[in-house]
């Protein structure tokens, strides 16, 4: 095995780790979020081969590229094989347009890809360390089921689950609230940022040093690096050899969007990343602006799992092109605004115009979408105004499946949605869950007390 790749802080106070200690760290001394100091590349030769392959091993060969001198190639391709025993569908909407489902995994989200192969990890380092650690997770939505799913019953790991009580669907409430052993979840009165603010200032609190801490929110690099395979998967799929992908990525707190960033800096191809969002807008007017100003607090939209008003992985995002953000969202030194113009679109998508999105796609393919595809698609549509897209190919990107969202999708196409069989054992399961206010101190009580 080789000298193993190195990840910065992006606040640049925290010296560089491997990706081991990242991943077990999640977010780094300096409140700073770890980042490659060099993207490994793949060659077209290579990229043009994974059209060949099945997923599990495009994961490995793309994988393998970030675990070289820290995971034996043998034993990255078993966990792979074992993490990805789901399909990745790219359904047709039209020409080279197409729509790739990323909800048939086991919690029916995109999150499962990333946290399947996070707990993997986990538990492969913590065995080898003897070790334990409690794992931090704030979610809006969809994150905190597919790491409670992901890690239920991993040796050595405690999850702790924040989630804003009444901004998450009752499925998805209930697929982490239902779970046991060594999950247990926290339901706070306030929003997800509140959540996300909490764990943030609890691994920087000194009162919990004695605690071993970590993350499986997108602040984890672990995160990131598997949402990286499947916009290659998608292209050997639709594109020849060399030729640029869009992609529209429906965008929170920007995690499954940095997966495309990651892919295009290791060699994909790409002719545009479009990152819609919804009434939290601080993103595209940063980007037609050059001047950030996040959302506090966050706006309720009905694409709940996007109710960001300050989206962490903001500060990779800026440093990919130059600049440095701080976990406040402050500029020290601003990217260049110009590359990301060139290589980026976004646009906010409002309440009505998503829920005119899942109407309307209904009706002209008879495909059915819950919010945050919708968001996507209307991305899209408004992008392809001011670059026509011609015979390119593009793939609008599905975070979750329909049933996630029944009440929604139920009002707008009239008749609720097929519920896969995992959600519905998890909805006739009871539920055991905390509540806190969004107040600190109290989240530092009941984590002391957990750990009593």
């Amino acid at each position: 095995m080789n000298t193993p790749l190195l990840f910065f802080s992006t606040n640049r106070l925290s010296p560089p780790v491997n990706l081991r200690t990242a991943l077990l760290q999640g977010q780094a001394p300096d409140r700073g979020l770890y980042f490659p100091e060099a993207f490994p590349r793949l060659t077209p030769f290579e990229i043009a081969a994974f059209a060949q392959l099945p997923y599990h091993e495009v994961a490995c060969r793309v994988l393998a590229k970030f675990t070289d001198g820290i995971i034996p190639d043998a034993d990255l391709a078993a966990m792979c094989r074992a993490a990805y025993n789901f399909s990745i569908p790219l359904e047709k909407i039209y020409d080279r347009v197409f729509l790739m489902r990323l909800d048939q995994g086991p919690t029916a989200s995109f999150k499962d890809f990333a946290a399947q192969m996070m707990a993997r990890m986990f538990g492969r380092f913590l065995r080898e360390d003897g070790r334990q650690v409690t794992i931090l997770t704030a979610t809006s939505g969809d994150t905190g089921a597919a790491v409670a799913h992901a890690f239920n019953h991993i040796p050595g790991v405690r999850v702790i689950v924040l989630f804003p009580i009444a901004e998450v669907s009752e499925s998805q409430r209930k697929l982490m609230t239902t779970l046991r052993d060594n999950v247990r979840t926290v339901a706070v009165d306030g929003k997800f940022d509140d959540c996300q603010a909490m764990v943030k200032q609890a691994f920087a609190d000194p009162a919990l040093s004695h605690i071993s801490l970590s993350s499986a929110n997108s602040i984890n690099i672990g995160r990131l690096l598997p949402q990286s395979v499947y916009y290659f998967y998608a292209a050997s799929r639709l594109a020849q050899p060399g030729e640029p992908m869009v992609f529209s990525i429906p965008s929170g707190n920007f995690g499954d969007m940095m997966g495309a960033v990651v892919a295009r800096q290791m060699g994909l191809p790409m002719r545009k990343i479009i990152v819609p969002v919804n009434e939290n807008d601080a993103f595209p007017k940063f980007l037609a602006s050059g001047v950030y100003e996040k959302i506090s607090p966050s706006r309720n939209s009905v694409s709940n799992a996007m109710n960001v008003g300050h989206p962490s992985n903001l500060a990779r995002l800026v440093s990919v092109y130059g600049g440095q953000m701080d976990e406040t969202g402050k500029l020290h030194r601003p990217p260049d605004l110009a590359a990301m113009r060139r290589d980026l679109f976004s646009a906010s998508i409002s309440d009505s115009r998503t829920v005119a999105g899942v109407r309307d796609f209904w009706n002209q393919f008879k495909i059915l979408l819950e919010p945050h595809g919708a968001v996507a698609w209307q991305g899209f549509l408004d992008w392809n105004v001011i670059e026509p897209l011609g015979d390119a190919p593009a793939v609008i990107v599905e975070t979750a499946n329909p049933a996630k969202f029944p009440v929604e999708v139920e009002k707008v196409v009239g008749w609720p949605p097929d519920v896969p069989e995992n959600m519905l054992a998890a909805l006739k399961l009871p539920e055991d869950f905390d509540r806190l206010g969004a107040d600190y101190a109290k989240f530092r009580e009941y984590l002391l007390r957990a750990h009593a």
